[in-house]
């Protein structure tokens, strides 16, 4: 049997899991919540919580910045345990660290093939799709409106749509739990994009 050890890492651990490991390669900005992976006492990467990309995500719930965080990374390399797991004891670490917070977002990126079957698997209440966004195409990679609005090559730069993402809800009280349920619709089917499938024990795609 694996044994998984999720825990608390240095910020230099969970910028190596990003870049190795997470299509973005981007480590997020701003104060982040970083929990290392380990299986049989292997680094195999790190799950990161963040303030989010708007100030204005928790509004639906009627919640403050000081009460939602989003899940801004899971960067995980070829690993054994199920992705559900490691996620859950993340959010158990999250719970203990952030005693305030009452729920988590999360968002699954279509353009990457995404739908969110570890959210599905995880139980997560799926509330519908973000809202279209232009990207730029500064120093060799497209930037999201909020990463490059103040660039200088802004206002020249190649631009392009993009399509809103799956966005995911979890609870962290009862409470909360409850109220996102009732803004619940029903999940998006992996070949409504033509994207993999993960298998809700295993983690992986099938």
């Amino acid at each position: 049997m694996t044994d998984l050890v999720v825990a608390g890492c240095a910020t230099e651990a969970a910028s190596h899991a990003v870049s190795k490991w997470h299509y973005s390669q981007i480590m997020p900005t701003g104060k982040l919540i970083k929990c290392g992976v380990w299986e049989d006492e292997r680094f195999i990467g790190a799950v990161l919580f963040g303030r989010g990309a708007s100030p204005h995500l928790g509004t639906m719930l009627g919640l403050d910045q000081t009460e939602l965080c989003e899940l801004v990374r899971v960067a995980l390399r070829a690993h054994e345990s199920p992705v559900t797991q490691i996620v859950a004891k993340a959010l158990k670490i999250l719970k203990e660290t952030s005693p305030n917070l009452r729920a988590v977002v999360s968002f699954a990126d279509p353009a990457q093939g995404h739908h969110g079957g570890i959210y599905q698997a995880g139980n997560w209440t799926y509330t519908g799709t973000s809202a279209v966004v232009t990207e730029y195409r500064i120093g060799g990679r497209w930037r999201h409106t909020r990463g490059a609005w103040n660039h200088p090559a802004r206002p020249t730069a190649p631009t392009r749509l993009q399509p809103g993402k799956h966005r995911y809800l979890k609870g962290l009280d009862k409470q909360m739990a409850r109220v996102i349920r009732r803004n619940g619709i029903a999940y998006p089917s992996p070949a409504d994009e033509g994207s993999t499938v993960i298998h809700p024990t295993s983690g992986r795609e099938v």
